[in-house]
């Protein structure tokens, strides 16, 4: 069996899963929470793993998103839809900023550019006074969707969540097989060479910077509305090194691979927060360690190199 059509199945079972989830026991709530980081990890691997630019601050847009949409949902009666697209386009105008700041450094300098970026936007939320500092913006109502869809019941939420997933998937795919994904696997690969060719680098790289941003806004805002609430933890530091953790764990570069890592970390996080308490962070670490040891493409990329080997 090729390797394209075992592809397929994986997605399709994949999908249906994701679709049964909420009748053969998963609960609603984490699902919808995994599937916002997910989309959250892609938006990230769009970055780094098709680019390769490391942005340390991305949780700043999410965080963004987040307080936007919830305060445009909540304190200005917006309904949801228009909160979450209000939340977007917030990113991405936060994201057009930053990029235009940081795009043309590379390496280090871009990656610590961005966390110092991410750092003022976490103190404008800090002090911001319809943030509710310390305590975050509580209550954000789900409302109705377009004025007729209930986004009270979980399971309605759920495949709003669900739809939205697929459709920012799907994008991301058509993105990176696009003339302009190749080209911006060209400038990963090998800037140098894709300037020669004559490609105007930094704005192929301000582009994939900006569309990253503002999908991750999308999750954040999602997330405000799964949870009721945004706090100062979606824009922390800590959370921008989560998705570095869930894109490298999963597989970087690959599109399965941002979705299972955070999925697994996601998951990690809830199941042993009852049990183990702080010592949580402890023990993803110490995965991920092992995971960078044992497999240093993660998941789904070892898994592909393991099927290139056999077939080669």
């Amino acid at each position: 069996m090729g390797a394209d059509k075992l592809g397929r199945i994986a997605w399709g079972i994949g999908l249906a899963i994701l679709i049964a989830a909420p009748f053969i026991g998963l609960y609603p709530i984490f699902m919808m929470k995994a599937l916002c980081f997910a989309i959250f990890a892609c938006a990230f691997n769009l970055l780094l793993g098709y680019t390769g630019l490391l942005s340390f601050g991305h949780a700043a847009y999410l965080g963004a998103a987040a307080y936007i949409t919830g305060w445009l949902v909540r304190s200005a009666g917006w309904s949801p839809e228009l909160g979450v697209l209000g939340g977007t386009l917030f990113a991405v105008a936060i994201g057009l900023v930053v990029g235009l700041i940081a795009i043309r450094r590379q390496g280090i300098y871009f990656a610590m550019i961005t966390l110092a970026m991410a750092q003022m936007v976490y103190f404008v939320w800090l002090q911001a006074p319809f943030t509710g500092g310390e305590d975050g913006l509580q209550g954000v109502p789900r409302g109705k969707l377009f004025g007729l869809v209930d986004l009270a019941d979980d399971t309605v939420l759920y495949f709003v969540v669900l739809a939205v997933f697929v459709a920012v998937f799907l994008f991301i795919v058509r993105i990176v097989h696009s003339p302009y994904g190749q080209v911006l696997k060209a400038i990963r690969e090998n800037e140098p060479r894709a300037v020669s060719l004559g490609y105007d680098v930094d704005r192929y790289k301000l582009l994939a910077f900006v569309l990253s941003t503002g999908l991750a806004g999308l999750a954040g805002s999602l997330k405000t509305l799964v949870l009721g609430f945004a706090t100062l933890s979606d824009a922390h530091w800590s959370l921008s090194g989560e998705v570095v953790l869930m894109t490298l764990l999963g597989g970087m570069g690959t599109f399965a691979g941002p979705v299972i890592g955070a999925f697994t970390i996601i998951g990690l996080q809830n199941f042993l927060a009852d049990r183990v308490g702080s010592w949580v962070t402890v023990i993803i670490g110490a995965i991920f360690v092992i995971c960078v040891v044992a497999f240093r493409r993660g998941f789904v990329g070892e898994l592909i190199a393991w099927r290139k080997k056999r077939a080669g």
